[in-house]
Parts: structure tokens; sequence; C-alpha cells
């Protein structure tokens, strides 16, 4: 099975449907996982754009340890010095 096909959940004992391995059970439990994950990721209408950079491992180390939204206010930092 391809690494993208995996999949991982979470079973109770007591519970014969989760111990349901059969194709119907299997394709149940594959759509609520996707399901699952259509909730992750950024809101829909965001104006984020995911890029990958190459920052000095000591400015970012700075940037980090400023505390929590410290990419929010590197975002805001990298506005300001726009051109």
């Amino acid at each position: 099975m391809a690494k993208s096909e995996s999949i991982a959940l979470e079973a109770d004992p007591s519970d014969d449907a989760d111990f349901d391995v059969s194709v119907a059970g299997v394709a149940d439990a594959l759509a609520e996982r996707d399901e699952r994950r259509a909730k992750l990721g950024r809101p829909a209408g965001s104006n984020k754009e995911q890029v990958a950079l190459r920052i000095d491992k000591d400015v970012l180390a700075r940037w980090r340890a400023s505390g929590a939204g410290w990419q929010s206010r590197m975002n805001e930092a990298l506005r300001r010095a726009a051109p």
C-alpha cells in the first residue's frame, strides 16, 4: 500500500464496528478520514500563500524566540519593509 493510501484509525475493542475490515467498512473509514482532512489547512478565502524561503538560522531563531505569533509579526515586518 502506498504511503498516501495508508490509514490509521483509533479502535474501540468493545465496538464490533471498529473491527469491520470489509470493503464497505474500509470505504466508510476512508470517507470519514477524508472528511476530517478536508477541514484542515487555511480557511477558505485566505489570502495567504505557502512559500519556501531561506532565512539565516540566527535570524529565524530570534523570531521564534520572540514567542507565539512570531510568523504573523514577521509577516507584518516584511509588509512594512516591502518596496
